[in-house]
């Protein structure tokens, strides 16, 4: 498995293919595809993330790594769901806590995004960041 900097290396490539802004969106709803959902006891107020549209995200430690699921309810949310959770998921707490979240404009999308969308992947990254605090604070 690539490193969290090799999978964000090798999006960001993906996204240098594309020449305008509504490609590189054209991708992410590309990326909603492979989206997957969570059951309905796990969607509630303590995983859900501030959204323009509804979307949570579980998160747990096991074997020592941060394994996280999410599910978004528009295309958008679905879409970077599913990237967020490519470039985050089953990682250890180390990886995680010591990534450069600012490393996430290099992609060329966060700019596309609306301001809200923006807060949503911010509060995304809030989650992701507290569970990895949490799963390095229990091994």
């Amino acid at each position: 498995m690539s490193s969290l900097e090799e999978t964000l290396k090798s999006f960001k490539e993906d996204f240098d293919l594309f020449e305008s802004g509504d490609e590189k969106l054209e991708y992410i709803f590309d990326l909603a595809k492979e989206h997957t959902t969570l059951p309905e006891e796990e969607k509630n107020d303590d995983t859900l993330v501030g959204c323009a549209s509804p979307a949570w995200l579980v998160g747990e430690c096991k074997d020592g790594k941060v394994i996280l699921r999410g599910e978004g309810t528009s295309e958008m949310a679905k879409g970077m769901m599913t990237l967020l959770l490519k470039i985050f998921n089953n990682r250890t707490p180390d990886e995680i806590l010591n990534f450069d979240p600012s490393k996430l404009q290099e992609l060329g999308i966060v700019e596309l995004l609306s301001p809200v969308r923006q807060k949503s992947m911010e509060a995304f990254l809030k989650k992701v960041y507290n569970y990895a605090k949490k799963c390095k604070d229990s091994q």
